[in-house]
Order: structure tokens, then C-alpha cells, then sequence
């Protein structure tokens, strides 16, 4: 049974690099959404880091101390509404429309991502000195297409690793 709804407001892919452009719909698979790429697959991509997904409610957040970020410029694959995001630690799952995924660790923020904050500070998204405000890594146990609008809904969620 499902303990919270949300909603699937950007859907990003990249040929590599930065920023991730919208699309209104992709198919997921275990290796991550197709036709997108990463440069740097010591770093990025993988089946436990397949997609990447962060909260409108803190690129609103972030917008409003002044930095000049928007959906996929942080490299979210997914950019979802409505969930409670500080609940969302590794062992959570999520339905994204018929495709489940498992949280399996935050992102740490790289140099590359300077040009979304003002200061260029990318730590402002590290889960370890701002909590609940990173974006999170997941590896995809069912497979499917999603589209912009699809609901997303947490379907199990474990207390936070310490």
C-alpha cells in the first residue's frame, strides 16, 4: 500500500554532460532511461546509480536564495512533486507511473554543477552538510515507460542508514 503520491514533473535525458533536457516521455530500463548518457561512468550511471531523481520543491527552494537552477540542470533524470523528501533514504521504493525504483544512495555534488548556484558552491546539495536537500540515486526493479504527469508514489521506505 502506498504512504505518499507525487507527481512526475520532468522527465531529462542528455546526450552527456549537462544541463538534462525535458522530454515528455522515455522508457526505463535496468541500465536507466534511453537515449540517455553519461561521460563519466566511473561516476555516473551503472545499475545502482541507473536514474537520478530531485524534488521541484527544492529547485523552488534553491530559486528562491538566488541560484539559477531549473529541471535536469543538476542532472535529475526524474524532477518530482508532492513527496515528502527528507523521508526519502536508500532502501525507499518508488512507482513512477508502471516503472519501480529503489533509492540507493545521494548524489554527491561535482565541480560541473558550479554554474547552477550562484556562488558556485555545489556543496548547497550535499546530503552530508544539508540534509534532505540532495538528490538521490536509483536502481530501476521494473522496467517501463513514464510520461510527464505519471504519478509517483513511495511504496516502501526504510529508516535512514547512519
Amino acid at each position: 500500500m502506498s504512504e505518499a503520491a507525487g507527481r512526475l514533473e520532468s522527465i531529462n535525458l542528455s546526450p552527456g554532460g549537462l544541463p538534462k533536457l525535458p522530454v515528455p516521455e522515455a522508457v526505463v530500463t535496468a541500465g536507466g532511461l534511453a537515449g540517455d548518457r553519461q561521460r563519466d561512468l566511473r561516476y555516473h550511471g551503472g545499475r545502482d546509480r541507473a536514474v537520478t531523481l530531485f524534488a521541484l520543491e527544492r529547485i523552488a527552494g534553491l530559486r528562491r536564495e538566488g541560484h539559477p537552477v531549473v529541471p535536469g540542470a543538476v542532472g535529475e533524470n526524474l524532477t518530482v512533486s508532492g513527496l515528502d523528501w527528507e523521508r526519502l533514504v536508500p532502501g525507499t521504493r518508488l512507482r513512477v507511473g508502471p516503472v519501480l525504483l529503489e533509492v540507493t544512495r545521494y548524489t554527491t555534488p561535482c565541480a560541473k554543477l558550479a554554474g547552477c548556484f550562484h556562488d558556485g558552491r555545489v556543496e548547497r546539495v550535499a546530503q552530508r552538510l544539508h540534509p534532505g536537500w540532495s538528490r538521490l540515486c536509483a536502481r530501476v526493479l521494473e522496467e517501463g515507460r513514464i510520461r510527464v504527469g505519471d504519478p509517483v508514489r513511495v511504496d516502501a521506505a526504510v529508516a535512514p542508514i547512519r
